[in-house]
């Protein structure tokens, strides 16, 4: 039987804390709670985690900034709950590298949904093939396998687990254009928001990573009104010398 996966939610409220175990445990999940950064620290020390939910306003640090800690180190996927419902807020939360998030007061339904839709994204390997691949474009790379992207001087760029699937799935259909709507509904699940930026802040964040390496800069293109377009070559170099995943996934036994 495949293990249930494990979800962490770190909220200073208590009642909030506790409604969210229980609806997610009846949801099929192991959970685990915590209340402030000290003990979500203690939780992603002892046990493996799948996603986080990490409240923004928290006694101590802040989950803005546990998120960008946490983000420095692994690729675990973050959904961010704020009670502050403007845009730079939550532009902020996905610029230090959250995946999603929900602003308070929210339903408990809605963020199961959005659960789910990361953790259908970030179950296997993308793009989807019998065998995990070796993307190749101008002298880069992107091994599905090890779920690596590295630049031409064979230097390995850090991808959380939005910027990796969404790199594949422009690698993948390259050199089309791909619209945000399809990228919203694919990446964010059915509870994409046609006007959401966060896929402009994931294409802006994977966009400053490509830089890291020569010719770069010009790989991702805005198509004013339609979407994005993968200007490369994209060239299919065969079979990943590793099925698994790079440490850091938030996976476990």
């Amino acid at each position: 039987m495949e293990r249930a996966r494990h979800l962490l939610v770190v909220d200073d409220d208590p009642e909030i804390r506790d409604m969210l175990h229980d609806f997610l445990v009846k949801s099929g999940f192991r959970v685990s709670t915590a209340g402030d950064g000290r003990e979500m620290a203690r939780v992603l020390a002892q046990w493996p985690v799948d996603l986080i939910v990490l409240d923004v306003m928290l006694p101590g640090e802040d989950g803005t900034s546990l998120c960008r800690s946490l983000r420095a180190k692994s690729e675990t996927p973050v959904i961010m709950l704020t009670a502050m419902g403007s845009e730079v807020d939550r532009i902020v939360g996905l610029e230090v590298g959250a995946d999603d998030y929900l602003v308070k007061p929210f339903s408990a339904r809605e963020l199961l949904a959005r659960i789910r839709a990361i953790l259908r994204r970030c179950g296997g390997p993308e793009p989807v093939r019998e065998r995990p691949r070796v993307l190749g474009f101008a002298g880069w790379s992107l091994d599905q396998g090890r779920r690596e992207l590295r630049t031409p001087d064979r230097v390995v760029v850090h991808l959380s687990q939005g910027e990796y699937a969404l790199l594949g799935t422009l690698l993948e259909r390259a050199p089309q254009v791909v619209e945000r709507t399809e990228l919203l509904e694919k990446h964010r699940g059915d509870t994409s928001i046609p006007f959401d930026r966060s896929i402009d802040i994931q294409i802006s964040r994977l966009r400053r990573k490509l830089e890291e390496g020569p010719g770069g800069s010009a790989l991702i293109k805005t198509v004013r009104g339609i979407g994005y377009q993968f200007t490369a070559t994209v060239v299919d170099q065969g079979e990943s010398v590793s099925s698994g995943t790079s440490a850091g996934t938030g996976r476990g036994a």
